[in-house]
């Protein structure tokens, strides 16, 4: 009973540091910038099977819509 009531004392107070540090942190990070048509039109893209061919992603929406999502992965 004892352990339980500490286990859950340490894992509060961990919880706790880490919102804290978290939030301090957001002040000091620069908000992302938004990704403009003219970039995304020039990205260029890589198919994931068969033959690898690249094009550039304005290819996608010339004749017909899409829907594209752009990802940065951080690193």
């Amino acid at each position: 009973m004892a352990m339980g009531l500490i286990g859950d004392a340490v894992a509060t107070v961990g919880g706790l540091v880490t919102g804290v540090l978290n939030f301090f942190t957001d002040f000091f990070l620069t908000p992302p910038l938004k990704a403009t048509l003219m970039f995304l039109e020039e990205t260029e893209l890589k198919t994931l099977k068969g033959e690898i061919k690249t094009f550039k992603a304005k290819t996608l929406w010339e004749k017909s819509g899409a829907v594209v999502m752009a990802v940065r992965r951080p690193g």
